[in-house]
């Protein structure tokens, strides 16, 4: 059967979830597509399940929260808690990483900077008053953004489909064909994969690896290029027991770490519900994984949770009174192809800042570190948030297709800086802004009128100007 939509999203992680609901809330059929059996992606499946401090999480994720905030114990602000490097002296062992714990005295406000402030810099002190996040409960989350999106009236969501096979001609998408043998249509296609597999199969131009010196001009990037991404990580939970004791590892398994010097740290995040989510910083270094394949890396990535956290109970007794209960089903990968799209985001562009950016079409602002997690090519805080073209979504030469994921168009150091799941939700709601704009002016997507795109981003409280005015300052402040 062949069915047709204003707009099909491919992928239900946080691009494709902000540009469904976008998209549906402004008058379009959405169709949304998931090959896995729950929402959320990374943010939920990868285990993810807290947003970092950052500008950036204003519109869509901000509704979101406060969507949270109405179920019991499904979301909270964090603030750090202990950490190895910042050891008090009445600690009888270094904590084995970082921790975030929930702080009541805080508010989603506090969650929105990353840069550090001119005269500053970011040691304990700082961090500790400046750097907040949002922790939530991952099966609050899917169960929140599907009644948001059912609530639109407006969008079919397919779980457990996948996309097989995408038809395009010069840069004109016309048809998929899914997994559960639909071949369906649409005036407009997002691609929210984090590969950019749509945009790959319909022809489209992909980066992979660091990006030669020569290519973008970026002072910290490599003279040749080289096939080095980011590191992944496999998130794993752990829940308090009243019997404590020490996890035994499996028959075969070493106690040892085999694959580093020593056991790396980890993010330790705890959950509204008393549990832990914990990120080894990373698991696996990223071009170990492209050499293994995801299937292979993520079950040597499982045998390295299972040895990194009954090391963890060993050296940290405390941990002692909690057991692993549950691993997570993907892998989060940080980096894996990047679109060639209209307009390349660069290293120059996170160290300007916004206020010696000149784009016209800036979606949204950023201001995360360079953080390439081991794989090298720049490193650093930024001094304040830089902007995000529209362009940038646009995979080059497409007329009706646009990319909402760490797929889209950054050079390797600009996609280390805005690759966390606020920032891609706001990627989506920018994409499915576009195209219902795109529906009413009746252009392609790369027309779309910059300023017209902005101004309703705006309307929809997507934070695109700093300092921060005022009237944001109050709506964010209205939280409940």
């Amino acid at each position: 059967m062949d069915e047709s939509f204003d707009l099909c999203v491919i992928g239900a992680g946080s691009g494709g979830l902000g540009a469904a609901l976008a998209g549906a809330r402004l008058g379009l059929s959405v169709l949304l597509l998931e090959k896995a059996d729950t929402v959320g992606g990374t943010a939920t499946r990868g285990g993810v399940s807290a947003w970092e401090m950052g500008v950036g999480g204003t519109g869509l994720p901000f509704d979101l929260y406060r969507r949270l905030k109405q179920r019991p114990r499904a979301v909270g602000i964090y603030s750090f808690g202990r950490h190895g490097s910042w050891r008090r002296s009445e600690e009888k062992a270094p904590f084995p990483g970082g921790e975030q714990v929930i702080d009541p005295s805080r508010r989603y406000i506090d969650t929105l900077q990353r840069h550090i402030d001119p005269g500053s810099r970011a040691d304990e002190a700082y961090r500790r008053e400046h750097w907040h996040g949002v922790i939530f409960e991952p099966d609050a989350y899917c169960a929140t953004v599907e009644e948001m999106l059912s609530e639109t009236g407006r969008c079919l969501l397919l779980k457990g489909v996948a996309f097989e096979e995408a038809q395009a001609d010069g840069g004109h998408v016309t048809w998929l064909r899914l997994s559960d043998g639909r071949q369906v249509t649409a005036r407009a296609y997002v691609d929210a994969t984090g590969d950019g597999l749509v945009c790959l199969a319909c022809g489209a131009e992909a980066l992979r690896g660091q990006d030669p010196r020569e290519r973008f001009g970026e002072p910290h990037a490599p003279e040749n290029a080289n096939d080095n991404v980011n590191g992944v990580s496999l998130v794993y939970r752990v829940t308090r027991i009243n019997r404590p004791g020490v996890e035994p590892l499996p028959e075969g398994l070493p106690n040892r770490c085999w694959w580093s010097p020593s056991f790396p740290w980890a993010a330790y995040n705890r959950l509204p519900s008393g549990d832990y989510t914990v990120n080894m910083l990373p698991t696996m270094e990223g071009e170990e994984f492209l050499q293994l394949g995801y299937q292979a890396a993520y079950d040597e990535c499982r045998r390295r949770v299972l040895a990194h956290w009954h090391n963890a109970q060993i050296i940290f007794p405390e941990f002692q009174g909690y057991r692993l209960a549950w691993i997570a089903p993907m892998l989060g990968v940080r980096e894996s192809n990047r679109l060639v799209g209209e307009y390349m985001l660069r290293e120059q562009d996170l160290v300007a800042g916004i206020s010696a950016q000149d784009h016209p079409d800036i979606i949204t602002l950023v201001d995360h570190a360079i953080d390439r997690h081991g794989a090298g090519g720049g490193s650093g805080e930024l001094r304040q948030p830089y902007g995000v073209p529209y362009r940038c979504l646009i995979p080059r030469g497409f007329s009706n297709l646009l990319i909402a994921s760490r797929a889209a168009g950054f050079s390797s150091i600009a996609a280390s800086s805005c690759r966390l799941s606020r920032t891609i939700m706001q990627f989506g709601q920018a994409a499915g802004t576009a195209v219902a704009l795109a529906n009413e002016l009746g252009v392609a997507l790369p027309q779309v009128p910059a300023d017209r795109l902005r101004d309703v981003l705006a309307e929809n409280h997507v934070e695109l100007s700093w300092p921060r005015p005022q009237s944001m300052i109050e709506y964010l402040r209205a939280e409940d």
